[in-house]
């Protein structure tokens, strides 16, 4: 007897943990959840994160924040998420840089993709459009070429940041190529397309999210996408490959929380999230992006996390890409 009550006083506290989280997660959310995008206001992350938000505040019955934490290619935003308690109250909106092409490339990351994070969902995918400042006379990817070999090292090309997508893309064009583009980081997409209208960078591969606007007014003109075949909302474009064989990126962005999230929480979200995303409204404004709406379960969502990460990083290993700077 005495035996049994020294196990039933041991098991009393795990068993008020279990009904603290369960009790907690029933009633979540009971206050404002906030979405932490690393990226500047106006990029392809931004966007798909206000666009979610929005759909998410309605279903939830709590507004959902979006924090702008630029900086690092994602590596800022993704270290303040990486260290907010596990409640659900504060959501990473992740990039494909955050969980497959940092980790390849620096290995001091303040967090740890798999450990620190747990998948929610993935919202959209799209290949990514290479656009030039409208003064740049070369009119397809095979001039842009030409006249960087007539030029080696005197043409620029804008990034997010170092270890973006962007960045990468830039690395495997010079590879692939032949040719030497010059690297000039900024704090998002954003930036990096203005000082390309601007001038003081002739090119960025990004996401037709971010381009898009600034493509549709002239202020940029788009030459090719990163894909293996045509985006299908950029017909027109023919695909980089079509000049530079080989070549082939594409920009992926989801939801996680941090480790430890109570799974009812993560399905809570994981199910409207779902909603969110198969909603006519939603789709049509994604796709008016340039990209593909998607809204998966987390266990789809981590497995495509994985066999990008192997993906990415042996597309890094082969190509023997730095990024040094």
């Amino acid at each position: 007897m005495k035996r049994l009550r020294r196990v039933c006083l041991l098991l009393l506290p795990i068993a008020l943990l279990c009904a603290s989280i369960g009790a907690s997660a029933q009633g979540y959310p009971a206050k404002p959840v906030r979405l932490i995008v690393a990226d500047a206001a106006g990029g392809a992350p931004d966007q798909l994160g206000r666009i979610l938000a929005q759909k998410l505040s309605d279903s939830l019955g709590q507004q959902v924040i979006v924090d702008n934490r630029p900086g690092a290619a994602g590596a800022i935003g993704a270290d303040i998420a990486a260290r907010s308690p596990a409640d659900g109250y504060t959501l990473l909106l992740t990039t494909t840089s955050i969980y497959a092409i940092l980790p390849s490339l620096k290995k001091n990351l303040p967090y740890d993709p798999v450990r620190d994070f747990v998948p929610i969902s993935r919202i959209a995918t799209s290949s990514n459009v290479l656009v030039v400042n409208a003064s740049l006379p070369a009119k397809s990817v095979a001039e842009l070429v030409q006249l960087a070999k007539s030029k080696p090292g005197v043409l620029n090309y804008a990034s997010a940041g170092v270890g973006s997508p962007a960045h990468l893309a830039g690395e495997m064009l010079n590879l692939l190529a032949g040719i030497k583009l010059m690297h000039v980081p900024y704090k998002g997409a954003a930036p990096a397309l203005l000082d390309v209208i601007a001038g003081n960078a002739q090119l960025i591969i990004t996401s037709p999210i971010a381009a898009g606007a600034h493509m549709n007014a002239g202020r940029v003109r788009a030459l090719a996408t990163t894909g293996a075949e045509r985006n299908p909302s950029l017909p027109n474009l023919p695909t980089i490959a079509d000049a530079v064989p080989g070549y082939e990126i594409s920009q992926t962005w989801g939801i996680v929380a941090p480790a430890g999230t109570p799974p009812q929480v993560v399905k809570r979200l994981n199910d409207e999230i779902i909603r969110a995303m198969s909603l006519p409204e939603v789709k049509d404004r994604v796709l008016k992006t340039g990209a593909v709406p998607v809204g998966d379960r987390a266990a789809a969502f981590e497995a495509f996390i994985a066999r990008e990460r192997q993906r990415l990083g042996e597309v890094i290993t082969k190509t023997g890409i730095v990024l040094a700077d």
